[in-house]
């Protein structure tokens, strides 16, 4: 389940997407417009920006603007970057297995196995979906007009 760190994150990040190319923003305001506890922002930011999604400026005129193109930045890794591993149950991580105490063959077990086909199918949409990608979401088709006389 994503944590509201993980989901805060998105949204911060979502709205710099949004603004991208306007330079940094201040903490308060995408605090404020996106309904998030600014002391929780101000911690969830600086783990983005020392896992290389943004970089700060610091001082009047300060701010968060990220760090590479919102085609670059990837859900998957900033949910990972929060929240830590995908998978559901420890045992199902590749990057944090551990195996579970009541459970004699991993190898074997079907619940681990159901569990990795959860964690991959996550993975698969969480991975292949940009910033950019879920910036566009939401957004009305744009109307394209044709008159005939």
């Amino acid at each position: 389940m994503l944590s509201s760190k993980g989901k805060y994150g998105i949204k911060a990040l979502l709205h710099l997407a949004e603004h991208e190319g306007s330079g940094v923003m201040l903490i308060a305001d995408i605090a404020a417009q996106n309904s998030i506890p600014k002391k929780f922002l101000d911690a969830i930011l600086l783990e983005l920006k020392n896992a290389g999604f943004l970089h700060s400026k610091k001082g009047r005129g300060g701010g968060y603007a990220l760090a590479r193109p919102a085609e670059r930045i990837f859900i998957g890794d900033v949910i990972r970057t929060l929240d830590g591993p995908l998978a559901p149950i420890p045992c199902a991580s590749r990057s944090a297995y551990r195996r579970c105490d009541d459970c004699p063959d991993a190898a074997a077990c079907r619940i681990r196995l159901l569990m990795v086909d959860v964690r991959d199918a996550l993975a698969e949409i969480l991975d292949r979906t940009s910033l950019a990608d879920l910036r566009s979401r939401g957004l009305p088709a744009e109307v394209v007009l044709l008159y005939d006389i």
